[in-house]
């Protein structure tokens, strides 16, 4: 009886069609997504990605995904960049090529506008905003970042400071 059962699954095997494997698709869902050369927050750049843009997605590991943007070019990039849930870019009530910037899509689609920005200053007079304003256009490269891990001695666990 065993071997019936096993010449059968066998048969089932070895019959069966061939399906391809499904690429996964994922969703950037941040303003500026950043395909990396090696899965590590300081490797190098290698291309960018905007708010809403499709991913194909090669390979896993870990916490990072190897994907290929709609150019051709690959990269890895952090999960916590992706979505599997559709991003549709709508105005009124049809959808919208784009005549916003990146930055105003990345803001509107997580709920905050100018106008949201506006209320919260005018209801928090009593609040500084100088130095929030000033830190939004901070901007740190990847050697900064290496060389600040460095001199701190600090190594992040997936590697990328050499």
């Amino acid at each position: 009886m065993k071997k019936v059962v096993f010449a059968f699954a066998l048969a089932a095997v070895l019959f069966a069609p061939a399906v391809p494997a499904r690429a996964d698709t994922l969703n950037v869902q941040v303003r500026s997504g950043k395909l990396r050369e090696q899965p590590s927050f300081l490797g190098k750049i290698v291309a960018e990605v905007a708010y809403g843009d499709q991913l194909r997605i090669l390979r896993e590991q870990g916490e990072w995904r190897l994907g290929q943007a709609a150019s051709g070019r690959e990269g890895w990039i952090h999960v916590s960049a992706l979505t599997d849930d559709e991003i549709v870019l709508t105005a009124g009530t049809g959808e919208v090529e784009t005549g916003a910037s990146s930055e105003e899509l990345a803001l509107a689609g997580k709920g905050f506008n100018a106008q949201i920005e506006e209320e919260y200053r005018a209801q928090n007079r009593e609040i500084d905003f100088t130095w929030v304003d000033r830190m939004e256009e901070f901007i740190v490269s990847p050697e900064q970042m290496v060389g600040f891990l460095k001199m701190g001695q600090v190594n992040p666990p997936s590697g990328g400071v050499r």
